[in-house]
């Protein structure tokens, strides 16, 4: 099983480094990294369509009326529709979930943005992201692409994670350091 796991990793990278190729190409990396963000949005959000994609039983025909469907509700590229019909043909729609984000994280890569994560223990406004951003923009010299999560575990503070870099001012790390130099003491 783990082989299958490795080669499903390598061949998805192979896949989305391939369709940012020809999106690069054909100059239409921003529509193409929009229509997939909306397939991805997609999967999340209906389970009927991320069982039809995990289902190794469904047919190849039954798929790729699902994928017109879809490609002529959100109006997607001719270049976009063909490769996920070249994925359905080549029995590789599996992976789709993970060939779109790698492809999206290779997007952000090229645009030079680094990733980073924000828990908070307090639901933040719009506004409260947009200043850390732009303060963690300022800080590490290169466009930030944040991923934000309220997570009510942490009592209060906020972690943040850009590359190898964490800061951490939770109230429940603070109480995990207390804990620590109880029990060594």
């Amino acid at each position: 099983m783990s082989k299958d796991k490795g080669f499903s990793i390598t061949s998805a990278e192979r896949y989305s480094l391939a369709l940012y190729e020809l999106s690069n190409e054909s100059k239409l990396i921003d529509k193409i990294e929009e229509q997939s963000l909306s397939v991805l949005t997609l999967i999340n959000n209906s389970e009927d369509f991320s069982s039809l994609i995990k289902d190794p039983t469904t047919a190849h025909e039954d798929l790729s009326k699902v994928l017109n469907t879809i490609s002529e509700n959100y109006k997607f590229e001719t270049l976009f529709k063909n490769f996920l019909s070249f994925l359905i043909k080549k029995r590789r729609f599996f992976f789709i979930e993970r060939i779109l984000k790698s492809f999206i994280e290779i997007c952000s890569r090229k645009r030079g943005e680094l990733k980073a994560e924000l828990k908070s223990a307090k639901e933040l406004s719009n506004d409260e992201i947009l200043k850390i951003t732009e303060e963690l923009t300022k800080n590490f010299r290169s466009k930030i692409k944040l991923n934000y999560k309220h997570d009510k575990s942490l009592i209060g503070g906020l972690v943040i994670q850009v590359g190898s870099t964490m800061i951490d001012t939770s109230i429940k790390n603070k109480l995990q350091q207390i804990e620590n130099r109880m029990i060594e003491a």
